[in-house]
């Protein structure tokens, strides 16, 4: 069975698919990125099933979480290649943009506005470690664990 045709597994049937939220969370893509790997194909005599539940291939969550995926900006190589490594908590950036993570990231505070000020320049200058009076803390992207 292919990804994108009718399951004729009875639960699938009853249940339904499983939608992809609307807004799409950081834990939303760390969901999907555990449901395709966990719900990988493992090969049998009867054809594909899923390696987690023995469900026929692609099960609910392994289409869930491609959707999820593609729905976030991956395409299926990209998709294929997150099974293939095998690790549940590779980190997929938020937002996805092709090139990386988003470059967009809080400088600090505006220069206050006078004749030096000019719209879109760097704020003062803040010195690392040192806790200055309403300076924007930095952004810290949590780390996940990497295969080894």
């Amino acid at each position: 069975m292919r990804v994108g045709e009718q399951s004729t597994d009875p639960i699938d049937q009853i249940l339904g698919e499983v939608p992809v939220p609307a807004p799409l969370t950081p834990e939303d893509v760390r969901l999907a990125v555990r449901a395709v790997v966990v719900h990988a194909a493992e090969e049998w005599p009867a054809g594909p099933k899923c390696r987690n539940d023995g469900a026929s291939f692609p099960c609910r969550l392994h289409r869930w979480g491609r959707r999820v995926l593609t729905t976030h900006g991956l395409n299926d190589r990209q998709v294929d290649a997150l099974i293939r490594h095998g690790n549940p908590f590779v980190h997929v950036p938020f937002p996805f943009v092709l090139t990386g993570p988003s470059a967009a990231r809080p400088v600090g505070r505006a220069a206050a506005p006078g004749p030096a000020a000019r719209p879109g320049a760097p704020g003062p200058a803040v010195r690392s470690g040192a806790a200055a009076r309403g300076a924007v803390p930095r952004v810290v992207r949590p780390h996940w664990p990497r295969a080894s």
